[in-house]
């Protein structure tokens, strides 16, 4: 549960910043006159390729550790070793 909240307050977090930097440098201006980029329209589609390509990070980050190190999880330890 705990990972999912990370999960979530860090890509809202990232949209934030990158609202707050396309502000500060002016970006939303220049191109609502131009007639051209709409910055909501931006920082939704942003935040949903965000969201997807974190989620599937996030699905796979623990497989994907196991796997490159060649670890096995022990479920019950069998000397002191394992149980430390």
């Amino acid at each position: 549960m705990k990972r999912i909240f990370l999960f979530i307050v860090t890509n809202l977090a990232v949209v934030f910043v990158l609202n707050i930097v396309l502000h500060l440098l002016g970006v939303d201006h220049i191109q609502t006159a131009q007639g051209g980029l709409d910055i909501n329209a931006l920082l939704i589609f942003s935040a949903v390729f965000g969201f997807a390509g974190s989620f599937i990070s996030l699905a796979i980050s623990k497989w994907m550790a196991k796997a490159s190190m060649g670890v096995q999880v022990i479920i019950r330890p069998s000397n002191s070793k394992e149980v430390w």
